[in-house]
C-alpha cells in the first residue's frame, strides 16, 4: 500500500471511518500507547501470597497453554507434570518457574480499576413469537473489517470496521440503525428482554435457554466499529441514577421503571456486538481462544499484559474491604479494558455470578508472573 493510501486509512480511523470533507485539515494518527513499567518483586512481598491456594490457578493457567506464546511454552511443559490436586507442587512450580513483576502504568500509577463480568443465561427461541421479538444477530454480510497491520505493524491490534457506500468506506450502522432493521445481519435466535440482550453484548458471551429445552452458547464474533459508551455513566450524568446505584442491577431497575425512556438510552451506546454459535465447552471462550475458568480468568489490556500469562491480583470483594488476592490467568480482553493496571474478573455464569459481577468496581494492583531468565514482554 502506498504512503498516501496508508495515511488515508489512518485519517479514516481518526474520524471514526467517516470520509473527511475536502476542506478538512490533515489529521495525525493517534500516538501509540506509552510503555508500562515492570518492577521486580519477591513472592514473599505479594499481598496474601503465603496463604493463596494455587492449584486451581495452575489448572486455569494450563487451559491457555495450547495458545501460549513461545516464551511461556517451557513453563507449560513443567506445569503439565504437576499432579492434579497437589497444592504444594503447584506452589513450587510457580515459585521456581516465574518471577513476579508489579505492573506500573505509564503515568506511574500502581493501582487501577478492577471490574467484574460473567456469562449471562437468557431465555429465547429459534424463531420469533410471543414475547421473543428481539433478534440476536450474527455477523452482517455487509460488514467490512480492515486489519491495519497491513498499514503499520504498530497498529496490529486495531481494525477498521465499516460498509461500502458506492466506492466509499463509511461507518457501519449504529445500534439505533441496526435495531431498526438497517443491517444485513442473520438472526441466530430471539429473546424477550432488550435489557438482558444489551448486557449480553456488554459481557460478550452467554447462553440461551431455548423454549424447546435446548441450550446454546453464544460467543463474540464481531462489532460494528462504534466506540463503547457507558449506559450507567449516561444515567448518572442525566440525574436518573445516583453514582452508587449505577451498577447492572441499578440500571435494570431503572429500565423497568422507565420503559418509555429505555430505547433512547440504549441507543446512546452506538456500539453493537454480533455473535456466533459455539460448540459446548467448559466455559465461554475468551480472546485467547480457550474456555474461561470461573474465578480464575482475567480480562486485561493485551498491549501491556500478554494473553495466557499468570497475573496476580490484589483487590477487594465487591462492596467490601475483604481482600481478594488470587493468582489468575490472562485469558481475555474487553473493549472497556484499557490501561496497564486495568482488569475484569470473570465470575462465571448465571444470575448469582451476574449479581456479583455487576457490583464489582474496586481498586486493585497487578503483578505479571514471567518466566525466569526470559526478556520481559514489550508493550505493544
Amino acid at each position: 500500500m502506498s504512503h498516501i493510501a496508508a495515511l488515508l486509512v489512518l485519517i479514516l480511523l481518526a474520524a471514526g471511518c467517516a470520509p473527511l470533507p475536502p476542506s478538512a485539515p490533515p489529521q495525525k494518527p493517534a500516538p501509540a500507547p506509552q510503555a508500562a513499567f515492570y518492577l521486580e518483586y519477591s513472592f514473599e512481598a505479594l499481598p496474601g501470597w503465603p496463604g493463596a491456594t494455587l492449584e486451581p490457578s495452575l489448572r486455569a493457567f494450563l487451559r491457555g497453554c495450547p495458545k501460549m506464546r513461545q516464551s511461556i511454552l517451557a513453563a507449560c511443559e513443567r506445569a503439565r507434570a504437576v499432579p492434579a490436586g497437589d497444592e504444594r507442587a503447584a506452589r513450587e512450580f510457580f515459585e521456581a518457574s516465574f518471577a513476579p513483576y508489579a505492573v506500573i502504568a505509564p503515568d506511574g500509577a500502581d493501582s487501577g480499576l478492577v471490574t467484574g463480568y460473567y456469562e449471562p443465561v437468557l431465555a429465547g427461541s429459534r424463531s420469533p413469537g410471543g414475547a421473543n421479538r428481539y433478534p440476536i444477530y450474527g455477523v452482517p454480510e455487509d460488514l467490512i473489517v480492515v486489519d491495519l497491520a497491513a498499514v503499520n505493524p504498530e497498529l496490529r491490534h486495531l481494525r477498521l470496521r465499516g460498509r461500502l457506500q458506492g466506492r466509499r468506506l463509511v461507518p457501519y450502522h449504529s445500534r439505533a440503525e441496526i435495531e431498526s432493521g438497517s443491517s444485513k445481519a442473520p438472526v441466530i435466535a430471539w429473546t424477550a428482554d432488550p435489557v438482558e440482550l444489551f448486557f449480553l453484548q456488554v459481557q460478550g458471551s452467554g447462553q440461551l435457554q431455548l423454549d424447546n429445552g435446548e441450550q446454546i452458547r453464544l460467543g463474540y464474533a464481531d462489532q460494528n466499529g462504534h466506540p463503547y459508551r457507558s449506559l450507567g455513566r449516561l444515567l448518572v450524568e442525566r440525574g436518573e441514577l445516583a453514582l452508587e446505584n449505577a451498577s447492572m442491577q441499578g440500571i435494570k431497575a431503572w429500565a423497568a421503571a422507565n420503559p418509555h425512556k429505555l430505547q433512547e438510552a440504549l441507543n446512546h451506546n452506538a456500539s453493537y456486538v454480533f455473535f456466533r454459535e459455539l460448540p459446548p465447552a467448559e466455559g465461554p471462550i475468551g480472546a485467547l481462544g480457550v474456555p474461561l475458568a470461573a474465578g480464575f480468568s482475567l480480562a486485561v489490556d493485551r498491549r501491556y499484559l500478554p494473553l495466557g500469562a499468570p497475573v496476580y491480583l490484589a483487590s477487594t470483594y465487591p462492596l467490601s474491604d475483604a481482600p481478594l488476592e488470587r493468582l489468575m490467568a490472562a485469558h481475555d480482553t474487553g473493549g472497556a479494558i484499557r490501561g496497564a493496571v486495568r482488569a475484569d474478573f470473570f465470575w462465571g455464569g448465571g444470575a448469582q455470578a451476574g449479581a456479583t459481577a455487576g457490583r464489582m468496581r474496586q481498586q486493585g494492583r497487578l503483578w505479571l508472573l514471567w518466566p525466569r531468565g526470559a526478556a520481559l514482554p514489550a508493550n505493544d
